[in-house]
């Protein structure tokens, strides 16, 4: 028996195939977006014409990254670092720029890692809650030793805001790994978490 052609059938497929490819498409243009821009950072004109192939420029780069780790890890090598990195850090106007970079670095992929304590936080209604991460665990510095800071991402977007709040306005996430309360509040709540493990993150106050 055949299948009856429908426009409603043809545009319904359409949208399915959109939501297949769209993801994917995405995904390699971002790749390759990545990867053309790294392999421009290094100068053409430093290499033959002879010996210029795509992607050299990319190798060279991230080779001259895994270097300067590798070289910041010894003592002498790393002392200079720490020096010039006090020097960027005391210069007038590049402080503020160097400082909330390397600030922002370190809390994500750095040793001080900060985006790693996902929990609930009610900021404006008792019964209103936002997925957020713990920052700072005590505000002793401003005299508020009671408060916490928490860092709320905002959803389809690379920003968000930090809100200072009482202890008893958080609930630990304790079973929602960081990645995935991170994913999920970006998503807009459209990517799920495993229930069990959500659920039961809301029953757990902060001590």
């Amino acid at each position: 028996m055949k299948r009856r052609v429908t426009a409603g059938g043809i545009v319904k497929h359409f949208f399915q195939g959109l939501l297949v490819l769209a993801p994917i498409t995405i995904t390699l243009f971002a790749l390759y977006w990545i990867f053309t821009t790294i392999d421009n950072l290094f100068p053409k004109e430093l290499v033959p014409a002879a010996y210029r192939i795509k992607g050299l420029g990319f190798v060279i780069v991230i080779l001259f990254i895994v270097l300067v780790g590798y070289l910041s890890s010894s003592f002498i090598i790393g002392r200079i670092f720490d020096l010039f990195d006090r020097l960027l850090e005391k210069t007038p106007f590049i402080r503020y720029i160097y400082t909330s970079v390397k600030d922002l670095f370190d809390a994500v992929v750095g040793e001080k890692r900060k985006f790693d304590h996902p929990v609930l936080v009610s900021i404006y209604a008792p019964d209103v809650w936002e997925v957020g991460f713990i920052t700072q665990t005590d505000m002793q510095m401003l005299g508020m030793p009671d408060m916490v800071t928490v860092y709320v991402p905002q959803s389809y977007a690379v920003a968000g805001k930090m809100y200072i709040v009482h202890r008893s306005r958080i609930k630990p996430l304790h079973q929602v790994s960081a990645g995935e309360a991170m994913k999920f509040a970006v998503s807009g709540g459209v990517v799920s978490m495993d229930v069990a493990d959500f659920s039961e993150g809301l029953t757990k106050h902060p001590s």
